[in-house]
């Protein structure tokens, strides 16, 4: 098991830091300049030669940010505590080598059923009140796993949290607003809404291209850098334009999808869908609330008031133990679905990047990307956070040894783990996202392109 986990410690970061990267700017090196006719759409290689000369500087940049950490952080400080038993004499000893009696260590008696007399040499052992420590130097492998959880951690502990929240009220709101069967009144207001909604957005996309126009001429004439305030605030400001307009877009899409449902694709639509998403939602939101009680019962306390999932997994293994292996995966999975939902719902309300949406035959390739590289950034915290909270359960695995000695008291990274800073950060944000769902609960859809029309036409002209 030791090589399994070395290989998943390594693949992890050569898919983040490698594969990834390189597709990403493969695919993205000619955004924007086929149609200017620059050379990268013009020669076959160009491509490959962008996204090399782009992936040979972020492998020097983390690959600095790796040795350089590796040769400071290396150490691990794990606690023992010392036990000193009573001096006792023993008489011969030996060993069977090859049908042959030899000296060792140990007696003949010693190998024999416990007695009273080991009993007592067991109770009259005495153990040191204070803990000692010993400093060992972890390998490669095990020190870069606990690097990428670490920081996979801070993006865990925010999209896992909002997920956790999001994904039980999205499915069961799905089934709420389920598509119904329009009468011609209904029909012809949500037509009439729709269309208004469409010529806003075809507004809002002109006024864009006229204003990055005028930008563009205005660079031609004076030239704006990082540490020009004005450039830099029109910049921040142009990408918040951009990604509210393109969260418009995605929203008028699904409403959009809806309306067909509800008119012309009503005859076609499978009614199950809903009521799969609805028990969906039944499933995700007690799997929510065992976690946070897990958490809260068995994690966050010193001495754990009760062992809560840890008992029902080892139940499972008392009759049938491929229910207990199953049911921890279904727990450790739920929580990398929740990371992915939380990132897409924290991006659409909140505005800090592009959505990615996974939708059967509408997803791009830089939202497959992106994703995949979100889900293994989370998958060794997701390890790491299943291996301490299913700790009796997964006592005598190679994992538990890594997760709960080696990386436990790692320098620096130790501490927060430790402390459970990630843990009570993921109980705060996730109480946080339920207060604000509750107030919010759907995803604003119309009002805001004409905001967002008005704003460009006081700045475009």
């Amino acid at each position: 098991m030791e090589l399994f986990w070395d290989i998943i410690y390594w693949l992890i970061p050569i898919w983040m830091f490698f594969l990834i990267p390189f597709s990403t700017f493969y695919y993205e090196a000619d955004d924007g300049m086929l149609m200017a006719g620059t050379s990268v759409g013009a020669k076959p290689n160009s491509r490959i030669c962008e996204a090399i000369k782009y992936e040979m500087f972020v492998v020097v940049i983390f690959g600095l940010i790796f040795a350089l950490t590796y040769l400071f952080l290396n150490e691990t400080s794990i606690p023992v505590r010392e036990v000193v038993g009573p001096a006792f004499s023993v008489g011969p000893t030996y060993t069977i080598v090859q049908n042959t009696a030899v000296n060792a260590t140990f007696s003949a008696s010693q190998l024999a059923p416990m007695g009273d007399q080991d009993v007592a040499v067991l109770t009259s052992n005495v153990a040191n009140p204070d803990l000692g420590t010993v400093e060992l130097s972890v390998n490669p492998s095990v020190f870069y796993a606990g690097l990428m959880a670490w920081m996979g951690w801070f993006f865990f502990a925010l999209f896992g949290a909002i997920g956790m929240a999001a994904m039980p009220l999205d499915l069961i709101l799905y089934f709420i607003h389920r598509p119904r069967h329009m009468d011609a009144v209904e029909f012809g207001e949500a037509q009439v809404m729709l269309r208004d909604r469409v010529n806003e957005l075809v507004n809002v996309g002109e006024l864009l291209k006229l204003e990055r126009e005028e930008k563009a001429q205005q660079n031609g004439a004076k030239s704006g850098g990082f540490f020009n305030k004005e450039a830099r605030k029109a910049a921040s400001e142009e990408k918040k334009t951009l990604l509210q307009f393109k969260q418009a877009v995605y929203l008028l899409e699904e409403d959009a999808e809806d309306f067909a449902n509800c008119t012309e694709n009503y005859k076609n639509y499978n009614p199950l869908i809903p009521i799969g998403c609805l028990l969906g939602g039944i499933c995700a939101f007690i799997i929510s609330l065992f976690w946070v009680l897990h958490i809260i019962l068995y994690m966050l306390p010193n001495t754990p008031v009760t062992p809560f999932l840890n008992t029902y997994f080892e139940w499972f293994d008392s009759w049938f133990p491929l229910f207990g292996v199953l049911s921890v995966a279904i727990f450790s999975f739920y929580l990398l679905m929740c990371a992915v939902k939380g990132c897409f719902k924290f991006g659409l309300r909140f505005l800090f990047f592009q959505v990615h949406p996974m939708k059967l035959n509408k997803t791009y390739m830089s939202s497959f990307l992106f994703n995949i590289g979100l889900v293994l950034l989370c998958a060794l915290p997701v390890v790491q956070f299943s291996v301490s909270a299913f700790q009796d359960y997964a006592r005598n695995t190679t994992i538990n040894q890594v997760v709960n000695v080696q990386l436990q008291y790692l320098k620096f990274f130790g501490w927060f783990w430790q402390k459970k800073v990630f843990e009570y950060a993921l109980l705060v944000i996730l109480l946080m996202t339920c207060i604000y769902l509750g107030c919010r609960p759907r995803d604003s859809s119309g009002s805001n392109s004409i905001a967002l029309r008005d704003r460009l036409r006081s700045r475009v002209g």
